[in-house]
């Protein structure tokens, strides 16, 4: 006997059989029960008995064996194309559609999806030696102590890949600006012995300031920086990190193999321990993609790069300034002059310790470029200034000369460096020469001449330092009369005659 039979038997009995699975699971589903005859008549005249069709027993769903998961296959598969994980899926299943199964069931649906998916093709970039390098900063680097805190804090680590040989160069710091990124691939050219043609870039602030996969704003240090070594730069489009496969790789090479669980007392040891690895181990692997040693590629490489500059690049700072309504820009508290007809405009301004340089905002035109001066002083270029001195600077240049040779010679000075921006210091000299006196004043210019600092600052401070000449009581002067004079005016006016 069968067990359909049977189950028939104690049907017709009115014994409940309880159905295929686990106690307490649902029905199975109709595609794997057992057929059950409707039929008043039932074929055996020796039951005689009639089968339940009522309506009231649950509804089938699914096989025991079937995962809570498989109503939703398409949204986890859909889900798991975006690169969403198994938790996160599971949050958005509960969220959104009511999922009442816990997450191991969508851990175990997400790994029987994975071991049975195809892998997503890619294509490899083949570029030629010495045609692109790419570069990457990874936040894993190695844990190195502090020295002004003696706490250990994670470095940064800069990687930049050859797109030919897959030679890598990677270098570890502290913290990353515009001019550590720039320097950091100084340093890599070098360390290779040549450049590349072109630098594929992440579109971080240090390298791009606005991302555009057509026109991308580049970091003007940055830019110099590369066009100082005859490299263009080709940032990524937003959010496809895949175009630079390649030193992504790397930087993950370098976190997961020699990096991960170390510690370093500084930043030099890390390095050099870094590069140990980097001579020893990752430039003799087997490559997995080309399947050939990685130093012997760099040594067919390398006769490809571009020559290094005689001389490094020359770092300056830059920023943008409002021209003010003397024609001149302010910086570290130094004035320098932009050309007529830019007054309350915006220009981009770059310095170092020896020039200033101004430019056009949106053409990069050079407008002018000044040597540095000191804080306080006005730096005019020749054909800024005005072709006829003015009545009123005349007038002051005059009165300057009628008060002292010598304060004319600061006058003349002051006006043949600061030209309208030094009207001011002259009419304070002029009224130091009124407060003082012009011969005080004049000995105090002489001073100035001597000394090379021929300014309206100095003679005041002198001034001002200078001790007062001592008090003499004369005994003889026109202006003291006899004394007997004083004594004949006194009897008269006391009525006491000798």
């Amino acid at each position: 006997m069968d067990r359909a039979t049977a189950r028939d038997y104690l049907l017709a009995a009115g014994i409940p059989v309880r159905g295929r699975g686990r106690p307490g699971e649902r029905a199975a589903k109709p595609a794997i029960s057992v057929p059950v005859s409707t039929d008043s008549l039932l074929g055996k005249s020796a039951i005689g008995g009639t089968v339940s069709t009522d309506a009231a027993s649950p509804a089938p769903t699914r096989a025991p064996s079937a995962s809570a998961c498989e109503p939703y296959r398409e949204l986890i598969v859909e889900a798991l194309g975006h690169g969403r994980n198994a938790v996160a899926i599971w949050q958005d299943l509960v969220d959104d559609h009511g999922f009442s199964a816990r997450y191991a069931s969508v851990r175990r649906f997400v790994l029987t999806l994975r071991g049975t998916a195809p892998a997503e093709a890619r294509v490899v970039i083949t570029t030629a030696p010495g045609e692109e390098g790419q570069v990457d900063y990874g936040d894993g680097g190695p844990m190195v102590r502090d020295r002004s805190t003696g706490k250990y804090r994670r470095t940064r680590l800069f990687v930049l890949t050859l797109g030919c040989s897959r030679k890598s160069v990677r270098l570890l710091v502290w913290r990353s600006s515009a001019q550590i990124w720039a320097e950091l691939h100084e340093r890599a050219f070098r360390r290779l012995g040549g450049t590349v043609r072109v630098i594929v870039l992440d579109n971080l602030k240090e390298g791009v300031l606005t991302p555009d996969i057509y026109d991308p704003a580049l970091n003007p240090l940055y830019r110099d920086v590369l066009a100082h070594y005859g490299v263009i730069a080709l940032p990524c489009r937003v959010g496809d990190p895949d175009r630079k496969g390649k030193v992504e790789a790397g930087v993950g090479h370098a976190q997961k193999t020699p990096l991960r669980g170390l510690r370093f007392e500084t930043l030099e040891e890390a390095q050099a321990y870094l590069d140990r690895w980097e001579t020893r181990w990752a430039d003799t692997r087997i490559h997995g993609t080309t399947k050939r040693q990685v130093a012997a590629m760099f040594a067919e490489e390398q006769p490809a790069l571009g020559p290094l500059p005689l001389e490094p690049f020359r770092y300056y700072r830059y920023g943008e300034r409002t021209v003010h309504l003397d024609g001149c820009v302010e910086v570290e508290a130094a004035y320098y002059g932009a050309p007529p007809g830019w007054i309350g405009q915006r220009v981009q301004v770059q310095w170092n310790d020896l020039h200033v340089r101004l430019l056009a905002p949106k053409t990069g035109q050079l407008l002018r470029e000044h040597l540095r001066a000191p804080r306080g002083w006005h730096r005019l270029h020749d054909d800024d200034r005005p072709a006829r001195t003015p009545s009123s600077t005349v007038a002051l240049l005059a009165r300057a000369t009628s008060a002292g040779p010598s304060i004319s010679a600061v006058c003349t000075y002051i006006h043949q460096h600061e030209g309208a921006a030094g009207v001011r210091r002259m009419l304070g000299v002029l009224a130091l020469a009124k407060k003082h006196g012009p011969a005080v004043v004049d000995e105090a210019a002489k001073a100035a001449l001597d000394l090379g600092v021929p300014t309206y600052r100095f003679l005041r401070r002198y001034l001002e330092r200078r001790l007062p000449a001592p008090l003499t009581l004369r005994q003889v002067d026109p202006l003291i009369r006899q004394l007997t004079l004083y004594r004949d005016l006194i009897d008269r006016k006391t009525g006491d005659p000798l």
